[in-house]
């Protein structure tokens, strides 16, 4: 998997790295937490999100910066999230990884 262990990421922090991916420029906290939420059904705080991209950032993976104010938000701005080069490659792996897991079992689970 990922050769660099500074850069390894957790379960968790792959789900936010190709959430990331697929939100593109609409990825913070709130819409990546949606996203997860959607695709997996599993019920997440918002702490857990923002604890995760922490991670991600301090690993490099991944880069915030602050948007321009909205006014659906008062004025109050927010922060988003971008991949870096290292996690793309991250997301990119962790996709692979979990492709080749769930290679040949498809029909396995359709018939249980």
């Amino acid at each position: 998997m990922f050769q660099d262990m500074e850069h390894m990421a957790g379960d968790f922090e792959h789900l936010v790295l190709l959430s990331i991916l697929r939100l593109g420029p609409d990825a913070y906290g709130a819409t990546i937490r949606r996203d997860i939420e959607t695709r997996t059904g599993r019920s997440l705080a918002i702490s857990a999100v923002y604890t995760a991209i922490a991670r991600l950032e301090e690993k490099g993976l991944v880069r915030t910066f602050v948007g321009d104010p909205i006014a659906e938000r008062g004025g109050r701005r927010r922060k988003h999230v971008a991949l870096r080069a290292a996690g793309e490659r991250a997301a990119r792996e962790a996709y692979h990884a979990l492709r080749g897991m769930v290679d040949g079992l498809e029909e396995r689970f359709e018939h249980s």
